[in-house]
């Protein structure tokens, strides 16, 4: 009996134990997606996925969220879905409100996680493209009919249009000295000469008008003009950032950018070479130095700072720039949780990171084609041969050496601790046990130039003969894909310290696909997904920005949103018709496109404001004039230096320093070498002249020049006093008054009528009105009498010329020209 009741006992209590064995496997439909739709599916659902994770679909869940896959399949020790229900693993209970699931609803779940995970094979995500304009592909309208208005090209027919439908008519063409200003000033970036005009307006065939624009576009300072605002997007500075903000050398990343706009280098090439020059088979040096484009990225050299945190903020930089310049899109917003407006997630951003995550960021030898061909790169390497060998002997007396670099150091005042670069300082700040090896390296080698060294150590005098006769090899940033990559994960709520889950380089998914390729993705596939002709976006943001720079206003107003938040396009099909044109029938050919655009009626047309434009569109929307702009910053003074004949046209090379005032680095923390040019370098283009992020160029950033530090599609026009200060007093542009006077006076036979009006053309390229004329005459006769009367006013006004003509004409006749450089249409571009 006793046996019996035992066996009876083992019987039950296998059938308890193993019933799972015999019981019919969990059915997702019928048993787990109404769990998960009466607990999870509010927050992790279709419509909402809290912490990037969403449970309504198999595959989703699988994929996981910010946390990571929040199942592991046949494996629910593991799976954090289990974890989060239970509370297990110290992981916060879920859901956070309400009982919670029963014990019955856990072990289904943890039964369905055990065996499989398995689901229907139609339980996937849906493909879901948001219905955004910017979103679908640019399709190329057919052209309206233009009615009775003048149409040059396809531009003028949807302007046209739009006009019509208002009641409007599109302005006369402006005059043709107001069109060779407004074309010089848009296309190189410097005024006219009088030869020029006279040479436009005596030229009668039908096409002098392309004949200008086509020279216009084959001089060399069209690409200086529009590599310029690419350098803008770049956010190119020669300085780090931050307060410290050393200097930097990639002056070869801005000349890279000159050539190639001169050269015409087709847009996706040029975005190609920039992005991954390093990648490419047999990369050049040239196209090594491209990317420099993503070396424009801030450098934090505080003490105490984490390297791998600005490294990071350096990534999500590139990230940011790429969004904004490329996409139209504000990526950046989706660093810290998933985009409120447009359909990015924090997982996509991450993805998209993790192009740029796998770089390492080297300094380079950049030797010109002449250096390397004349030996000097030879030569500077068996120089530094000889120093290495020289260098072992003097680590013999090293202890001497180290003993009198101290000694030094104790003896250096403020004043010249203030005279030396900022690193160096830096360095010096610290007690000798606390420096690095390479600040330690950068004090000793310093030492080793002074004469209190070489004095004491022949050796070391030695050494530095050899480094003064070191050719110069300038340097310059790239990226370098790493051969070991880096792993990236998304950072939980934006911090670098809270990695979530694992991600793998991709694309949002509400754009196009990369290409279906073997190879994995990396930053060159990126570059070439950018400019696929399948991208909706970048012909568009390319475009729109252009044409903003034309007519002082994108199509789309938001030039760096065209997402869900930005304002829609006033002339859709025309912005859509302009990126197929790009993209497709010119083969991203921007020389072209420029020439299209201003050889457009549109572009032709008068900026005059008449009472009806201005009550019923004022601000040109519709495009019914031409638009009015203030100059840049930069090239407000670059005209300064043209009209009176002192501008050096050199093109490329490194940064110039021309004068600024007094006590700029009072305010820094640390003093910034400034020496100012007297040679040609000192009337060099404003785009060549030395920016420090913590101190610009005083005059530049009056007229609201971009700080560089974040990329910049559009440049703010501000109007204050100080910027009428800065073109009466500033050093540079009375400079430019004075040489303007003298090469207005040099010709003795002139009569002052003559002059005036030799003057006035030069700085506006247009002859004076009879008004003009007689208040200028009125000025210069009181100014003559004025400076008779003070000799010593007419001297410091003069600035001591050395030309035959007396102070007074010469200080007179400055006096006239700073007023022609102060004119409001001096500065605005018609």
């Amino acid at each position: 009996m006793k046996h019996l009741m035992l066996i009876s006992g083992l019987a039950t209590l296998f059938l308890v134990h193993n019933q799972n064995c015999f019981a019919e496997p969990v059915d997702y439909v019928r048993d787990i997606k109404p769990i998960l739709t009466r607990h999870c599916l509010e927050c992790h659902g279709r419509k909402e996925q809290e912490n990037g994770l969403r449970l309504d679909v198999v595959a989703t869940a699988l994929a996981g969220g910010n946390s990571g896959p929040a199942i592991v399949a046949g494996k629910s020790g593991e799976s954090l879905l289990i974890d989060a229900i239970t509370g297990a693993n110290d992981v916060a209970k879920m859901p956070p409100d309400g009982d919670g699931l029963s014990d019955n609803e856990i072990a289904l779940l943890t039964r369905w996680v055990d065996e499989g995970a398995k689901a229907p094979a139609e339980d996937v995500p849906p493909i879901v493209r948001a219905k955004h304009w910017s979103f679908e592909s640019p399709t190329r309208a057919w052209l309206p009919y233009s009615g009775t208005v003048r149409a040059q090209n396809a531009i003028d027919s949807f302007v046209a249009q739009r006009l019509e439908d208002k009641g409007l008519r599109p302005s006369p063409e402006a005059d043709r000295s107001v069109l060779i200003r407004r074309l010089s000033l848009d296309l190189r970036g410097v005024p006219q000469t009088i030869d020029e005009v006279d040479l436009f307006l005596g030229d009668l065939r039908p096409d002098a008008y392309d004949r200008l624009v086509d020279r216009l576009l084959a001089s060399p300072e069209y690409g200086e003009r529009w590599g310029r605002h690419w350098l803008d997007v770049a956010r190119y500075a020669d300085s780090n950032g931050f307060t410290r903000d050393f200097g930097r050398e990639i002056w070869k990343y801005r000349d890279w950018v000159i050539n190639a706009v001169n050269a015409d280098m087709p847009f996706d090439w040029f975005t190609i070479e920039q992005f991954a020059g390093d990648m490419l088979p047999d990369a050049t040096l040239d196209q090594i130095i491209a990317t420099g484009f993503h070396r424009n990225t801030l450098i934090n050299e505080e003490g105490g700072t984490d390297q791998e945190q600005f490294r990071v903020d350096a990534v999500a930089d590139r990230v940011a720039t790429t969004g904004v310049a490329y996409l139209g899109l504000t990526l950046g917003c989706a660093r810290c949780h998933d985009h409120k407006y447009d359909p990015i997630s924090q997982r996509e951003y991450y993805q998209l990171f993790a192009f740029f995550n796998n770089c390492d960021e080297p300094t380079i030898d950049a030797p010109s084609d002449r250096q390397v061909e004349s030996g000097e790169l030879k030569l500077r390497d068996e120089i530094r041969n000889t120093i290495a060998e020289l260098e072992k002997q003097l680590k013999e007396m090293d202890d001497q050496f180290l003993a009198a670099q101290l000694a030094w150091e104790r003896t250096i005042t403020p004043e010249q601790r203030s005279r030396l670069p900022g690193p160096l300082q830096a360095a010096l700040d610290k007690s000798p046990e606390n420096r690095e090896e390479a600040e330690i390296k950068m004090i000793r080698d310093h030492f080793k130039r002074l004469d209190v060294a070489r004095k004491h150590f022949p050796i070391v005098d030695q050494i530095g003969k050899l480094q003064e006769s070191e050719p110069t090899i300038p340097t310059t940033m790239v990226m370098r894909e790493r051969l070991e990559p880096r792993k990236t994960r998304l950072h939980r709520r934006g911090n670098f310290l809270d990695e979530g889950a694992l991600v793998e380089p991709t694309v949002p998914a509400v754009l196009h696909s990369l290409p279906a390729e073997s190879k994995e993705p990396d930053r060159l596939r990126f570059a070439r997904w950018l400019v696929s002709k399948d991208n909706p976006l970048t012909p568009r943001v390319v475009m729109n920005r252009h044409w903003q720079h034309f007519f002082g206003r994108g199509i789309v107003k938001t030039e760096n949103d065209f997402g869900t938040q930005g304002i829609l396009p006033s002339h859709p099909e025309l912005l859509d018709w302009l990126a197929v044109d790009f993209a497709d029938a010119n083969q991203w050919s921007v020389k072209r496109m420029h020439r299209f655009i201003v050889t457009s009626a549109t572009y032709r047309q008068s900026s005059r404001m008449i009472p009806e434009l201005l009550a019923r569109d004022p601000y040109n929307k519709l495009l019914a004039r031409q638009s009015r702009a203030r100059l840049e910053a930069e090239i407000i003074r670059d005209s300064a230096l043209g009209v009176s004949g002192l501008l050096t046209r050199k093109i490329g090379g490194p940064s110039v320093h021309p004068p600024q005032p007094e006590g700029i680095y009072l305010f820094t923390q640390d003093p910034k070498p400034w020496n100012t040019d007297t040679s040609e370098d000192r009337y060099r283009r404003g785009m060549y002249t030395h920016f420090w992020r913590s101190s610009p160029y005083p005059s530049l950033m009056a007229f609201d020049f971009p700080n560089s530090n974040v990329t910049c599609t559009r440049r703010v026009h501000s109007n204050t006093p100080i910027q009428s200060l800065v073109l009466a007093n500033d050093v540079q542009f009375v400079e430019c008054a004075r040489a303007l006077a003298i090469e207005t006076i040099i010709d003795e036979n002139c009569g002052w009528d003559a002059r005036i009006e030799v003057a006035f053309r030069k700085a506006l390229g247009r002859r004076p009105t009879a008004q003009e004329q007689k208040r200028l005459l009125t000025l210069i006769t009181e100014q003559m009498n004025a400076f008779e009367r003070d000799q010593a006013a007419a001297e410091q006004f003069a600035g001591g010329s050395s030309v035959s003509i007396s102070t007074e004409q010469i200080a007179a006749w400055a006096a006239v020209c700073r007023v022609l450089l102060n004119l409001d249409e001096f500065v605005i571009r018609e």
